[in-house]
């Protein structure tokens, strides 16, 4: 089957690189910054502040960011479509720098509304419902907030920091030739499709796959290690000066969630890790092997190579959006019918999967790595969740109250996941529901139970470097090997090469301690998801309406509402529950296959 040639169309954006439209955006939101800087500085934290002028100083505010974003956001999927070109390189570089030159502009706004007195503020919101929740969740950082200059200075230096630390990681491993020799000849692969053959059904195939992943990050590793300690350091000075008290501080506050809360998602998922070997073990059976291994873990449980092409997996993901919801599907319709997916695997194409929000008065763009296999249709699902999500959103909202924080956000991705995981086994054949449930225990374990390793692994090396300075590969290695081996138990065998895996995530050097977003969005979605089977089609205009909200309410509230109290450990136990009643339907459907086998 041939691979998919879709690519998205970013001229809603811009037409390209040299459009002049770029030039005058730019421009133009420079004029308005100065402007409202002469406008509004002093005004706001003064006693002389009016909600009218609040009013318009955040209206004017918000519409600055929401053109200024347009830039930045078109040289970043440029950017990220092709890695490989320094053309494009040089341009998110350009954006960013003159980006960073009209924010430095508005950062007194943002101080200035932090230190406005409770009280004051809190009679001037009045009437301003609008901005209510925006200027709340602002003013969470007012402790951690530094003088103009200092923060001008954070900002403009930021480009040559960490923001180009983090371009050289994407650039360098999606650069990365992995050269695998199968029957006889060597092929030069890209990181998706070296981790997709991680899934072949030949085991040969996935020894040899594993064995090539971590000889092409090898060479690599004095440079990807030293990006890793820069970014490490780089974030502990800036927690330091910002004097945040622990390294996930300000990713918490963030995700407007309490430590507490976090630390709760995360340790009900560890103390469940006996879910995950119990499934494991019983996988090995099936394989017929002695043991299982790093790469097994994903291995099919039937000798297929069936493949889905995009346009099968589209009709997968519309039809089972749409008997959950008319409105979801048309929603998800759009991006397909719009060229806003960018689908095809190519060099340079940075891996992994994104939806990108852009802005409110334009529409999202999903970024994925589709190689016909099943697996690819969920991650569509789940990217198309999100674009979904900023849809909904957009048409209720604002540019400074449409986007979710994180773990609201993946609420609907995973929610998407499951529409089609349910949708898929109500049609299946025996051994298929088998496989089908095989793989979305998986997925949920990589989602559930390996984010809560990974954020236990950023946990440990930020401490680590901060308390020993930079850290050696090797030592990364032995943290990352002892979180993820905790996970399986004795189930599975994580052998030496897996300890260099932890170089290609990009989560850890883009958005530090963003994983347990994942495991905190799929728990909620499996209680969410209980709720709909309970309800019926009462329940989508509740979810619609959930995800309407965008980030205008903190999500404890948000959640209240549909009667979910995320500080409860009883609640994270019951979307466990609907996990370990996954594998006990997984067991149930394996011994009667076994018994059909038999006859």
């Amino acid at each position: 089957m041939e691979k998919t040639t879709v690519k998205w169309d970013l001229s809603d954006l811009y037409s390209g690189m040299d459009d002049p439209r770029i030039e005058e955006t730019l421009a133009t939101q420079l004029k308005r910054a100065e402007e409202f800087a002469v406008r509004f500085r002093g005004n706001i934290d003064s006693p002389d502040l009016t909600a009218d002028m609040l009013r318009d100083a955040l209206a004017e505010y918000e519409s600055i960011q929401q053109e200024l974003d347009k830039p930045l956001t078109y040289a970043s999927l440029l950017h990220a479509a092709n890695t490989s070109d320094p053309a494009r390189g040089a341009f998110l570089q350009r954006m960013r720098e003159r980006t960073s030159d009209i924010i430095v502009r508005l950062v007194f706004f943002e101080l200035e509304l932090m230190a406005v007195p409770e009280e004051a503020i809190q009679k001037l919101m009045t009437g301003l419902e609008r901005y209510r929740h925006y200027v709340w969740a602002e003013r969470l950082f007012r402790d951690y907030r530094l003088s103009e200059p200092e923060e001008k200075i954070l900002e403009e230096k930021a480009n040559t920091g960490r923001r180009a630390f983090s371009r050289l990681f994407d650039q360098t491993v999606a650069n990365i030739p992995f050269k695998m020799t199968r029957d006889g000849k060597e092929e030069t692969l890209t990181l998706p499709e070296v981790l997709n053959l991680l899934r072949d059904p030949d085991r040969e195939v996935r020894r040899t796959a594993a064995r090539t992943l971590t000889e092409g990050l090898v060479p690599n590793s004095r440079t990807l290690t030293y990006i890793f300690n820069t970014l490490l350091q780089d974030k502990a000075v800036d927690d330091r000066l910002r004097d945040y008290s622990y390294p996930e501080q300000a990713r918490h506050l963030g995700n407007e969630l309490d430590r507490e809360t976090v630390e709760v998602v995360v340790k009900e998922a560890v103390e469940h890790y006996p879910i995950v070997a119990r499934y494991y073990r019983l996988k090995r059976e099936i394989l017929g092997y002695d043991r299982l291994t790093h790469y097994d873990r994903y291995a099919p449980l039937f000798a297929t190579k069936e493949e889905v092409a995009f346009d099968r997996g589209k009709e997968i993901v519309l039809a089972s959006f749409h008997e959950f919801s008319p409105a979801i599907a048309d929603a998800a319709a759009d991006f397909f019918e719009n060229g806003w997916i960018d689908a095809e695997v190519r060099k340079g194409k940075r891996g992994g999967a994104f939806c990108s929000y852009v802005t409110p008065d334009l529409h999202p763009y999903v970024f994925v790595n589709y190689l016909n296999k099943l697996d690819d249709v969920m991650t569509v699902a789940h990217e198309l969740g999100h674009g979904v999500h900023a849809r909904l959103a957009a048409a209720k909202q604002t540019y400074l109250n449409f986007s979710s924080v994180s773990p609201i956000a993946e609420l609907a991705s995973t929610f998407g996941e499951m529409l089609v995981f349910e949708s898929l086994q109500n049609q299946a054949s025996l051994q298929d529901k088998l496989a089908l449930y095989a793989s979305k225990i998986e997925d949920s374990f990589g989602t559930i139970f390996r984010q809560a390793a990974m954020y236990r692994f950023e946990q440990a090396i930020h401490s680590m470097r901060r308390e020993k300075g930079e850290l050696t590969t090797e030592t990364f290695g032995e943290i990352w090997h002892a979180r993820q081996q905790e996970m399986f138990g004795d189930s599975v065998v994580l052998e030496e090469e897996h300890k260099y895996w932890w170089m290609y995530v990009p989560h850890f050097v883009h958005m530090p301690f963003y994983v347990y977003a994942y495991t905190f969005g799929e728990l909620l979605v499996m209680a969410l998801y209980a709720m709909y089977n309970k309800e019926g089609p009462a329940f989508a205009p509740k979810y619609i309406k959930l995800l309407e909200t965008g980030g205008s309410e903190k999500p404890a509230d948000m959640l209240s509402e549909v009667g979910i109290d995320i500080q409860d450990p009883a609640f994270w136990r019951g979307g466990l529950g609907v996990l370990e009643g996954f594998v006990a339907e997984f067991e149930r459907l394996y011994g009667e296959w076994k018994k059909e086998a038999e006859k």
